[in-house]
Order: structure tokens, then C-alpha cells, then sequence
């Protein structure tokens, strides 16, 4: 225990349950949904509306072995592949094995997915990285949001208990360090107000991304890393935060552009569009077997040399020779986006660049999605299962999330939660700074600088001195010396930012190579004598960052902890 929280009024109101999921995408849903039928007492909380997640913005689709010829061996090898030698192999095994019968049970539940008119069977597509056709898509395009639909429509069907518009402070303990619940902020007026707590045995983090700490990004407001922060100030450990995938094409719209941008799935590429410059020349040929549908990380490479060489904002994804038919039927929702900004992909070429997309790395998890806090479950993007190593193959994600809530959810039935111990007293010395919201676009600004698609030690390090000077004036203020900032959501938001950006920095400035979507310039070769290991970091009870290095690609057991190194500044 840390016994560090968020400086937040005293909770005025709580709820009792067996067991709480935070976060309403497709992993939060599953497990709260499979909780519920095994006959537990589950709250959903979520932040904004119970289909505001990440979800449903995922373009492409859902990634498993469900064509003909196509193996769940053959897709571990392409996950494998692009994770750059840091993949669990046996977390991966599990995604691929149980992923076809996974998403099949999505399908029971109600998602329904483009299919073959003639043949009744679903349509698949390729994306980067994978040597076989086997992403299942809906609505053309707009694959999340129709399993978002189907979810959502499942917990309401269902009955379940949802708190919606409420940010999640902190994770309440018992005297002996297990999980008791936690605390939250529900933003609106309603049956619950202001600050208040859910009492259970059994925590679910499904709370997404991380985006928000980067100027350019396609994640949604709301994705600001709340789960990694509440994880560390509970004790929790988090590995691989460093490999940050930047989506290689994201519809440009001016170097200033801030916030949440428009992405412009793979599958176009999976569907034959080609990146080219300004010239119209296919420069990803011949740098990768398989040119545009090479892994992320290596389109994100390629577009960023070709800009750098050409003093270039942004490169180009030509689809034209698709024609108005097929992208009014196969992209709609990208197609409708372009137009919106003043972009027409049926006559034109796209402007694109990479920007922020997906963390691969968040709460170290084990094979059951437990954490190295007793009670503590994490599911989705904000976990560290080790599925996706250095960087993640297109389209696991979602499955991901399928896959890991439903073990999750099993392992919780298995071990039948006891009822919540009262919740320990958080110590008053332990109470964080709260950062001001002004300085959130600062932060951005700082982590696109310095720790974005191209980082070197030069630029980690003047990230990690800015960073450091945002929390000592935090610091500084809150000691009477300032105007300290003000118990709210936007001040909490900015907190977790600053948090979870010190902690990215870090391990960034720690990772010595370039692997996977972790690109150094100083150190541009992959070093697997020295780093074909994870970086584990965890929050210190003084509130200095521990980052140690396990000794190879597996992690430690999560109910044992590592012995850690010094504490030692970011």
C-alpha cells in the first residue's frame, strides 16, 4: 500500500456490490455482463455515457482466425512478429486460441458484423501486419460502434447497475492491503452527486487509454489515463508504458491541429490505398515485404522519414482508385469525416500523419487479468497483458478486451469475492498535489515534443525536466506558497496526465534502443542482448518513481512482488 490519493473531498454517499467494473468499452461491458451472469452484484461506473468509450471509435475491426485456412498458430506468429520480441507468448497463445469462440459469443450477444450476401459468412479484411484476411468488420467502418451497441444494449436488457458520468479518484484498501472498493466523482445531478464511493471486494479497471497526453491523437476526451494513475497510487505496478503506437494515418488537419483527430482506419490500406508523397510516389515499397501493411511502427517510421527528408507536414494515402461506391459502401464514416474537412478521398489523396493511437503497455497484469494488488483486475487498453510486446498487431485490441474480460470474469467466479472489509483511512501526508488545468496543453505540448513518434535522450530528458517542474510548482503551491488548485474533475484530469506522462518519460528515457513503436534516435538499432526485457515501474510510498528491469520477456508472478530497486526522480 502507498496509502497515496487524490486530493478529493470525503465521500458523501456509497453503494454496496460484489463486484465494480470501471470503464463501459468493449472489455468492461464483456466483464461486467459475465460477472453479472455468474451471479455476482456488478456496478458498471463509467465516465461519460455507457457508449462514450474508446470502442466506438474503432474503424477496422476485430481481429481471429475465422477464415478458411486461416489457424490461430498463424496469428500468433503475426502478433509475435510485430510485438518486436516482447510478447508473452503464452498471453498471445490465449488471445489467438479463445479469440474465434470469443467473438462468437459477441455475436450471441447481439453484434452483428458485415457479412457475404451470397455465402451468409462474414466478410474478413487484412490490416498491417497480417499475412491473412481475417478482420471482421460492421457497418463498413464502423466496427465499434455497432459491438459498443450491442453491449450497451446487453447491460440495459440486463438490468445491471451503471453509474454513468463519473470519474474515478482513487482505489479504497482494507487494513491489510486488498481491495475494498473505490471512490468517484459523478459529474451531474441524479441519484448519486459529487463524490461518493462503491464498497466492493472486487475492483474491474477497463478504463482505456492514455491519448490525452499528447497534443494529436485519435482517443476520445475522456481517455486520460485514470486507470494507470489510480493503479500506481494504489501500489500497483505498470510495464511497457514506453511503446505508445502513433496511427500512421491520421487525416492531417494543420500542424497547430490539437485535441481528438480523425483516423483513417488500416483497413484502407488492407483494401488496397497506397501512401505516397507529394509526387505521388509509393515510398513504403521496398522498405517492408509487405509495403503499406507492414506493422504500425514501421509505416510510422516510413511516413516520418519521408517527411523528414522532404520537409514535409504530412504524406498522402491515395484511394481513388476505389470509386464513389466503394467508399460510400466499405468506409462510409471515413468517408463522411474527409468530407467534413474539406477533403473528398474519391478525387483527391488524403492528407496523413501519424498521431497518437493506442498504449501497449499499462497495469502489469497475469494471465487472469489480476494485478499485484489483491483484488485489482485490469482489462483492455489500460492493461499490460503481454499480448502486444513493443507494438500491437492491428486489430488484437478489441479482441483483446473480449478475451481477457472473460477470464477475468471466470477467475472472479471462481474465487467468490467476500464482502468488502471496511475501507482503510488514507493518510493526510499522503495527499497528492493537485495540478492546475491550465497546465494540461502544456503537458501535451511537452509530451509531443519531446516523447512522441521520435524521441532521443536530448529530448526525454528536457520532457522529464519540464514535468518535474509542473509537479515541484504543484508542490510549491500547494505548501502555501502559491495559489494551490482546486479539488474538481478538470484538476484531477490534468493530475493523471502529469502522473502517467512522468512515468512514460521515465521508462522512455530508460529504454536504451529503438523497438517496436519506442523510436530513439540516438539509439536506433534493436538490442536484444540488453533489452529483450520489460521495464516494471511502480509508485514509491514517497512518491518517487521505481523502475526496474525484469530479467528477461517474463514478467514475475503478479502476487509476488519484485524486489525494488532505488527510488530514484524521473
Amino acid at each position: 500500500m502507498t496509502g497515496i490519493r487524490l486530493t478529493a473531498p470525503a465521500p458523501g454517499w456509497a453503494i454496496e456490490a460484489d463486484v465494480v467494473v470501471v470503464g463501459s468499452g468493449v472489455a468492461g461491458l464483456t466483464a461486467a455482463l459475465r460477472c453479472a451472469a455468474s451471479g455476482l452484484d456488478t456496478v458498471v461506473v463509467t465516465k461519460a455515457r455507457l457508449d462514450d468509450g474508446s470502442t466506438r471509435w474503432a474503424q477496422g475491426g476485430i481481429a481471429a482466425a475465422l477464415g478458411e485456412g486461416d489457424t490461430p498458430e498463424q496469428h500468433l506468429e503475426d502478433t509475435l512478429v510485430a510485438g518486436a520480441g516482447l510478447c508473452d507468448e503464452a498471453a498471445v497463445r490465449a488471445l489467438v486460441t479463445e479469440g474465434p469462440d470469443a467473438v462468437r459469443r459477441l455475436i450471441a450477444t447481439g453484434a452483428l458484423f458485415d457479412t457475404d450476401p451470397a455465402s451468409g459468412e462474414i466478410e474478413l479484411t487484412r490490416e498491417g501486419g497480417h499475412h491473412r484476411r481475417r478482420i471482421a468488420h460492421a457497418g463498413g467502418d464502423a466496427t465499434g460502434a455497432e459491438i459498443s451497441r450491442a453491449l450497451v444494449d446487453a447491460v440495459r436488457g440486463q438490468g445491471l447497475r451503471t453509474v454513468e458520468n463519473a470519474l474515478v479518484l482513487d482505489l479504497l484498501t482494507d487494513a491489510d492491503g486488498r481491495t475494498a472498493g473505490i471512490t468517484l466523482h459523478v459529474m451531474g445531478e441524479g441519484q448519486h452527486d459529487g463524490v461518493g464511493a462503491v464498497h466492493a471486494p472486487t475492483v474491474v479497471l477497463a478504463t482505456g487509454g492514455m491519448g490525452q497526453i499528447f497534443s494529436a491523437t485519435t482517443n476520445p476526451a475522456v481517455s486520460t489515463g485514470d486507470g494507470v494513475a489510480l493503479a500506481l497510487r494504489a501500489g500497483a505496478e505498470v510495464s511497457d508504458i514506453e511503446f505508445v503506437q502513433f496511427h500512421p494515418t491520421v487525416l492531417f488537419l494543420g500542424a497547430d491541429s490539437e485535441g481528438q483527430q480523425p483516423l483513417v482506419s488500416e483497413a484502407v490500406r488492407g483494401e488496397g490505398a497506397h501512401l505516397v508523397d507529394a509526387a505521388g510516389t509509393r515510398f513504403m515499397v521496398g522498405q517492408h515485404e509487405l509495403a503499406e501493411l507492414a506493422p504500425r511502427d514501421i509505416v510510422a517510421k516510413g511516413i516520418m522519414r519521408r517527411m523528414q527528408e522532404q520537409g514535409a507536414a504530412h504524406m498522402f494515402l491515395d484511394a481513388r482508385h476505389f470509386g464513389a461506391k466503394m467508399w460510400e459502401q466499405r468506409f462510409p464514416t471515413i468517408l463522411a469525416a474527409c468530407r467534413a474537412h474539406g477533403f473528398d478521398p474519391v478525387t483527391e489523396p488524403i492528407p496523413v500523419a501519424p498521431a497518437a493511437h493506442y498504449a501497449s503497455g499499462g497495469v502489469r497484469t497475469d494471465l487472469h487479468g489480476r494485478t499485484t494488488v489483491p483484488g485489482l483486475y485490469a482489462c483492455g487498453e489500460v492493461a499490460c497483458t503481454g499480448v502486444h510486446g513493443a507494438n500491437r498487431l492491428a486489430s488484437n485490441s478489441l479482441l483483446e478486451g473480449l478475451v481477457f474480460a472473460e477470464r477475468i470474469a471466470a477467475d472472479i467466479a471462481e474465487r467468490r469475492p467476500r464482502p468488502a472489509a471496511a475501507p482503510a483511512a488514507p493518510l493526510e501526508p499522503s495527499l497528492l498535489p493537485l495540478i492546475a488545468p491550465e497546465q494540461r496543453a502544456g503537458i501535451q505540448r511537452v509530451m509531443s515534443h519531446g516523447a512522441g513518434v521520435l524521441r532521443s535522450a536530448e529530448s526525454l530528458a528536457a520532457a522529464a525536466l519540464s514535468l518535474e517542474a509542473v509537479y515541484a510548482e504543484a508542490v510549491q503551491d500547494r505548501e502555501g506558497t502559491g495559489k494551490a488548485a482546486e479539488p474538481g474533475v478538470e484538476s484531477w484530469e490534468t493530475s493523471n496526465l502529469l502522473c502517467v506522462a512522468r512515468v512514460l518519460t521515465a521508462a522512455a528515457l530508460e529504454r536504451e534502443e529503438t523497438r517496436g513503436c519506442h523510436w530513439r534516435e540516438d539509439r536506433p538499432e534493436r538490442d536484444d542482448a540488453e533489452w529483450r526485457r520489460h521495464l516494471v515501474v511502480r509508485l514509491a510510498p514517497d512518491r518517487r518513481l521505481v523502475v526496474s528491469r525484469t530479467d528477461g520477456t517474463a514478467f514475475p508472478a503478479t502476487d509476488i512482488l519484485s524486489v525494488p530497486d532505488a527510488p530514484r526522480e524521473p
